[in-house]
């Protein structure tokens, strides 16, 4: 776990491994409740006795979207920030999904600064994120994720 004091000290890190989280489980209650919320319902995610049937490990599979959606609750166990203000999502780039993910799988998050810059009075971070997906050689997803973190 790295522990920062301001968003100003991730100038540091630029190039570095900030760390990786704890494996988490894919269950069917994560993916119908991500389902529910967005209205993406495609059988391959939320229909159990079809993708049974027809899906190559008869099993659903995880939302990309979902998976990259887990990018914020991961990170909270690479790092902290004692003192900040905000933290604004300012995009995605790259975003690449790589693997699919089928129910009962486990990923984590491996997370490095790729650059950080003083913007007015915050610090725009921009990590390599790599969702690895347990047992496999591919990661699930690998993505650039920038976020703004305004002082404290």
């Amino acid at each position: 776990m790295q522990n920062l004091q301001t968003p100003a000290d991730f100038l540091a890190l630029v190039g570095q491994p900030l760390g990786t989280s704890g494996w988490l489980a894919i269950d069917q209650a994560r993916i119908d409740e991500f389902a529910r919320a967005t209205g993406d319902d495609f059988w391959i995610h939320v229909d159990v006795e079809r993708a049974a049937r027809e899906m190559p490990d008869g099993k659903t599979i995880a939302h990309g979207l979902m998976l990259l959606g887990l990018v914020p609750v991961l990170q909270r166990q690479i790092f902290t920030i004692a003192q900040r203000g905000k933290g604004l999502n300012y995009g995605s780039d790259r975003v690449r999904y790589t693997a699919q993910v089928p129910v009962g799988s486990r990923v984590r998050l491996r997370q490095s600064v790729r650059a950080a810059e003083r913007v007015g009075a915050g610090t725009r971070l921009t990590t390599d994120c790599v969702l690895e997906l347990e047992g496999s050689a591919r990661p699930a997803v690998v993505a650039e994720f920038i976020v703004l973190f305004l002082d404290g």
